[in-house]
C-alpha cells in the first residue's frame, strides 16, 4: 500500500491496511499528512472531545494542538518534500502569520493565516451550530527537505490551533500542450489582476474539439463560465495553476466531453447561501466528461451535479473547505465514478447520491479518503437504484453525521428511494458517528435510514472495519420517526474496534442477518433493540455465524447507553414490556397496540370489536424470565367493573407459542384501581409476550390500557 495512505488516530499514525483479495480503503495520495500532537510543540495540546461546537471535536483525530505568540509546532518530515499544506484555526475574526523554520532555520516565506473561510452558520438547518473552525493553507518550502527533516510552524502573536500538516513533494510545472489554445494568448492575466473572464471564454470558443491551456500563474475570473462542451480545459498543475473564482461552471445542460485537469480553483465563499451557485461546477458537463487532479477550496459545494452527466468521472481531485457538500450528484446520474478522491472540512456530506427527480443508477464512490465532515455524513446515499460505496476511508464525522449513511430521507419531492442492490464494500470507518441534537441520541458510525419510506432494496455490507466510532458501528433507523421498515440488510465480514456504546443500534422495525461480525473493546453492549415508536413492529437479527463479542444485549430501552459506561445489571423491579413493539389481531380506531407498553394507563389498545378472540403480543426484546403480569385499564370511574377472559401465552421464537396460564377469568374493577395480576409459573422463560382475550362482560373487545411484564413474583 502507497505510504501516503495515513490515517490519523488519536496518536501518531496508523496505516490503514486491507482485508485480503481486497484494495486498500481510501485514496492513493500524493501527500503524507503528520498530526499536530503527534508533533514536538512548545504549546498545547486540546482534545479528545467529541462535544459539538468544540475545537477539538472538529479535528483530525478530535485533537490539536495550540500555540500563542512564539510558540511552535516541530514536525518531523515523513518522506521527501518540497511544500507543505496546513490545517488549522484562529478565533474567529482574526488574521495572523506563522514563520517556518526548516531544521532550525527560519525561511523567508511566511504562512498566511485567517479565519475569513470559517465559523459558518447555518441557522435553517436543525440541530446546527456555528461550525468549520478549520481552513487549510498551502506552501511551496522554496527548497527540498527530506524525511527526518524538521519543519516547524512558530505563532507571531495570533493565537492559532494547528491540526494537520501535509508534506508533499510537487512536480515541476508542467509543459503546454502541442495543439492548445492558451488563454494568455487570449489577453488571459496571470498576475491575477485583470479580469480573466473574457479570455478563458474566447480560449473556450477557439479550442472545439481540443485543449485550452492554463499557464502557470493566478487568474481572477469575476463570472461563470457556460457553454462548455467538446473541450479540454488543462493547467500545468494544482500547484502551478491557479484559477480565483467561486463561481467557475454554472449551465444547465452540455453536449459533453469536457475534461477539466491539474489546476486549482479558489473560491471567497466565506458563508454558505443555498440559493448561490457558488461551485467549481453547477449543473451539467454533459455525458462522458471528466474531472482529474484538481484542487477545489472555498467554495460552497465542489460539483453540484444536475441533468446530463452520463458516464462523468471524478477521479484524483482535493476537495478543501467547503461550506457544503464536496460533490453532490443531485438525481440522473447514470454510470458516475468518483473515486481516488481526498475530501477534508466539508459542510455538510462530503460525498452525496440524491436521487431527487430521477434516479442516481449504476453509480459509485469507490477508494476516496473523506477526513472532517462537520456538519452531515462522510459519504450519503438518498435514494437512487444499483449503487455501489467501495473502498473508502472516512474518519471524524461531527454533528448530524455517520460515516456511511444510506437513507430513504428525500428532503423534496419527487423523490427516488433506494431500489435494486445497493452494495457497500470495503470501507473503513475511524472515529465515525456522532451525537444527533434533533434525536437527542447518537448517530453509528454507518447508518441505514428509513427516514420518509420503507427500505427494499437490497443492501449488502460486507468487509467493513470500524474504529473508535464514538458511539455505535451500525444503525438501523427511521430518522423521521414514523417507524418505517428496513429490510433485506446483509452484513457480512466486519471488524469492530472500541466502539462507545453498541455493535448495533437498531431502532427500526426490519431485518438484518450478520455473518462473521467480530468485535473488541464494546463500551457498553452488543445490541440495543428498541424500535421507535414501541408500536412500530420488530427489528430482527439473524446470526448468520461466524459472530463474536457482541452477544449481549443493551437491558432498558427506556435510557441512552452511554460511551463506555458497560451494560448495567437490570433492575429486578423493571417493567420489561414498558416500550417495546408490541401488536396485535386487530385494533378499534385509534387505540393501537403500543397504547398497552406507552407508560400511561389513560390511554388503552382495544382490539376490533364482536370477534374474540383476540390477541395481542409483545416482543421482550430478549428471552426473559417473567414471573409476574399486571393488567390495566383507565383508573376513571367512567370505566365500569368488567371481567375478562384471557389465556397467556409466551414464544422464544415468535413463530411457536406455549399456553403459560390456561384461560381464566380476571375482574378489573375502578374501586381497586382497575387492575388484575397473573403470577406465571417459577419455570417461565419468553421473548414474545401474548396475551389472548375471548371474553369480556364490560365491552365486546379485549382492552389494555397497560400490559406490565416483571421479572419478581
Amino acid at each position: 500500500m502507497p505510504a501516503a495512505l495515513v490515517v490519523a488516530l488519536s496518536a501518531g499514525l496508523l496505516t490503514a491496511t486491507a482485508p485480503t483479495a481486497h484494495a486498500a480503503a481510501g485514496a492513493t495520495l500524493p501527500f503524507t499528512s503528520v498530526e499536530a500532537e503527534s508533533a514536538t510543540t512548545t504549546g498545547s495540546k486540546i482534545g479528545p472531545d467529541h462535544t459539538q461546537g468544540t475545537l477539538a471535536s472538529e479535528a483530525s483525530g478530535r485533537q490539536a494542538v495550540r500555540i500563542t505568540s512564539g510558540q511552535r509546532v516541530e514536525f518531523t518530515v515523513p518522506s521527501a518534500a518540497n511544500a507543505v499544506n496546513l490545517a488549522y484555526s484562529v478565533p474567529d475574526g482574526q488574521s495572523g502569520t506563522l514563520d517556518v523554520y526548516v531544521n532550525g532555520t527560519r525561511i523567508s516565506r511566511t504562512l498566511p493565516v485567517t479565519s475569513k473561510y470559517s465559523y459558518v452558520d447555518t441557522p435553517w438547518i436543525p440541530g446546527a451550530r456555528t461550525h468549520h473552525f478549520y481552513d487549510n493553507a498551502r506552501l511551496v518550502l522554496g527548497q527540498n527537505v527530506q524525511a527526518g527533516d524538521k519543519v516547524a510552524f512558530q505563532s507571531t502573536g495570533t493565537q492559532v490551533t494547528v491540526d494537520v500538516a501535509d508534506f508533499e513533494q510537487i512536480a515541476a510545472a508542467a509543459a503546454q500542450p502541442a495543439g492548445s489554445v492558451s488563454v494568455v494568448s487570449k489577453g488571459a492575466d496571470p498576475s491575477g489582476n485583470g479580469d480573466s473572464t473574457p479570455a478563458f471564454r474566447d480560449a473556450i470558443a477557439s479550442a472545439q474539439g481540443g485543449v485550452v491551456w492554463i499557464p502557470p500563474g493566478d487568474y481572477r475570473l469575476t463570472s461563470a463560465l457556460s457553454g462548455v462542451q467538446n473541450v479540454t480545459l488543462q493547467g500545468a498543475g494544482s500547484w502551478h495553476s491557479v484559477v480565483h473564482t467561486s463561481r467557475f461552471i454554472d449551465q444547465s445542460s452540455s453536449s459533453g466531453s469536457v475534461h477539466i485537469k491539474n489546476f486549482a480553483v479558489i473560491g471567497e465563499v466565506t458563508e454558505r447561501v443555498d440559493s448561490n451557485p457558488d461551485n467549481f461546477v453547477n449543473g451539467s458537463l454533459g455525458p462522458n466528461s471528466s474531472v482529474s487532479g484538481m484542487w477545489l477550496q472555498h467554495l460552497k459545494v465542489g460539483l453540484w451535479l444536475l441533468g446530463n452527466n452520463d458516464n462523468l468521472i471524478v477521479e484524483n481531485n482535493r476537495f478543501l473547505d467547503m461550506t457544503a457538500d464536496g460533490l453532490n450528484l443531485n438525481g440522473n446520474a447514470r454510470g458516475v465514478r468518483v473515486r481516488n478522491n481526498f475530501l477534508r472540512n466539508q459542510g455538510d456530506d462530503a460525498l452525496a447520491m440524491w436521487s431527487l427527480y430521477a434516479p442516481d443508477t449504476d453509480s459509485s464512490f469507490e477508494n476516496n479518503t473523506i477526513s472532517q465532515p462537520n456538519l452531515a455524513n462522510g459519504i450519503a446515499i438518498y435514494g437512487g437504484t444499483d449503487i455501489a460505496v467501495k473502498n473508502n476511508l472516512i474518519s471524524d464525522t461531527n454533528a448530524l453525521g455517520s460515516g456511511i449513511a444510506i437513507s430513504n430521507q428525500k428532503f423534496l419531492d419527487p423523490f427516488h428511494p433506494l431500489s435494486g442492490t445497493i452494495t457497500v464494500d470495503g470501507n473503513t470507518l475511524v472515529r465515525t458517528g456522532a451525537m444527533n441534537p434533533n434525536w437527542n441520541h447518537p448517530m453509528g458510525a454507518l447508518r441505514v435510514d428509513s427516514y420518509d419510506s420503507a427500505i427494499n432494496a437490497n443492501i449488502t455490507i460486507t468487509d467493513t472495519t470500524i474504529t473508535d466510532s464514538p458511539y455505535s458501528a451500525f444503525e438501523f433507523v427511521s430518522g423521521g420517526g414514523q417507524g418505517y421498515p428496513v429490510r433485506n440488510v446483509t452484513v457480512d465480514g466486519a471488524t469492530v474496534r472500541n466502539t462507545g456504546t453498541v455493535v448495533v443500534q437498531a431502532e427500526a422495525q426490519g431485518a438484518a442477518t450478520f455473518h462473521n461480525v467480530t468485535a473488541t473493546g464494546v463500551g457498553a453492549a452488543g445490541i440495543y433493540n428498541c424500535p421507535y415508536p414501541a408500536s412500530s413492529g420488530t427489528f430482527n437479527l439473524t446470526d448468520g455465524g461466524g459472530n463474536s463479542g457482541w452477544s449481549s444485549t443493551w437491558s432498558d430501552c427506556s435510557t441512552w447507553p452511554q460511551p463506555g459506561q458497560g451494560n448495567p445489571d437490570p433492575d429486578p423491579n423493571r417493567n420489561l414490556a414498558k416500550g417495546r413493539p408490541a401488536t396485535a389481531t386487530g385494533s378499534q380506531d385509534v387505540y393501537t397496540p403500543g397504547k398497552a407498553v406507552d407508560g400511561d394507563a389513560n390511554s388503552y389498545w382495544e382490539s376490533s370489536n364482536n370477534a374474540f378472540p383476540q390477541s395481542w403480543t409483545v416482543d421482550l426484546g430478549s428471552t426473559e424470565t417473567v414471573r409476574r403480569l399486571v393488567l390495566k385499564l383507565p383508573p376513571s370511574s367512567a370505566w365500569g367493573a368488567r371481567t375478562q377472559t384471557i389465556t397467556v401465552l409466551g414464544s422464544t421464537d415468535g413463530s411457536t407459542y406455549a399456553t403459560v396460564v390456561g384461560s381464566a377469568g380476571y375482574r378489573f374493577d375502578p374501586a381497586t384501581g382497575n387492575t388484575a395480576t397473573i403470577s406465571l409459573p417459577g419455570s417461565t422463560s419468553l421473548r414474545y409476550l401474548r396475551l389472548s382475550v375471548s371474553a369480556n362482560t364490560g365491552w365486546p373487545a379485549g382492552q389494555f390500557s397497560e400490559v406490565e411484564a416483571y421479572p419478581t413474583s
